[in-house]
């Protein structure tokens, strides 16, 4: 009789509450903001830069100090360097770049999706991306000179090769992600092939390919500079190489203070792009 009257009790709790949300506690980082702790890491390495160049334990030749980069940037865009204005040399490289990215992803996500939907094209593709994705770019680049000259082909096509594999390989992860059992409920709804392309395998594989591209991006800003240093005469790169041989390490400084906006700036288009077109990445 007292265990009723006590069940009674609690269900009549329970009803008279309001109801309850529970927020699930996510696991790792996650969505959590890190824009302070990114910036106070920032100004301790500008104030040890800072110091150190200061107070001379590296000697000025070799580490100027902040005040003397941001002073040399100015005279840099103001009367160029290595015979030609700042913004030619960004905007060789910007083109470069973007135009070797346009065509590895142009090429990269159709393939990569077809090797992750089809054991032929994997077993045809996988073998010569394998074979060439390990190597280093300039070891292929004599090559590339010697078979397209030292033009904006060569250059290009060095950039393609280096981001293609990434973009390729993370589309084909992308597929093999894919959980089967949206697969079957849109064949079980009549979806046909090119439905199931477009509506269940692009989107969930997105994730992958966006991650993808911003990896490629990165190797094709390093390629890109180490190509520069070899064969050009307008770029980043070039203006580094022009500037370490006559020891300016402060206009070595500004290209590559340069080069990490320029890249900082790609990273955030994607990831941008990365919210507007997965917004439920890291929620599922």
């Amino acid at each position: 009789m007292s265990d009723a009257i006590e069940m009674r009790n609690i269900v009549a709790k329970t009803e008279a509450g309001q109801p309850k949300t529970v927020r699930l506690q996510g696991y790792g980082v996650g969505q959590s903001n890190t824009l302070v702790i990114s910036l106070t890491t920032a100004v301790v390495l500008i104030a040890t830069w800072w110091l150190v160049a200061k107070l001379g334990v590296v000697p000025r030749l070799f580490l100027p100090t902040p005040q003397e980069v941001v002073a040399q940037i100015g005279a840099v865009y103001r009367d160029g360097y290595a015979g030609a204005s700042l913004s030619e040399h960004v905007s060789a490289s910007l083109f470069r770049i973007a135009t070797a990215a346009a065509i590895a992803i142009v090429v990269g996500i159709p393939l990569g999706l077809l090797m992750g939907l089809n054991r032929w094209a994997k077993g045809i593709l996988d073998t010569p991306i394998e074979f060439y994705w390990p190597l280093p770019p300039l070891a292929y680049l004599p090559l590339m000179i010697i078979w397209l000259g030292i033009g904006e082909t060569s250059k290009v096509t060095l950039l393609v090769l280096a981001m293609f594999a990434p973009i390729c390989l993370s589309a084909q992860a992308g597929v093999r992600s894919l959980p089967i059992e949206r697969v079957n409920a849109a064949r079980s709804l009549g979806g046909k092939p090119w439905q199931l392309l477009l509506s269940i395998v692009l989107p969930s594989a997105l994730p992958e390919i966006l991650t993808g591209i911003r990896i490629a991006l990165g190797i094709g800003w390093g390629t890109l500079v180490a190509a520069e240093l070899i064969a050009s005469n307008r770029g980043i790169g070039y203006m580094i190489m022009s500037a370490s041989q006559f020891l300016a390490t402060d206009v070595v400084f500004v290209g590559i203070g340069i080069i990490a906006a320029c890249a900082f700036a790609f990273s955030a288009a994607v990831r941008l792009l990365e919210a507007t077109l997965v917004p439920w990445k890291g929620k599922s």
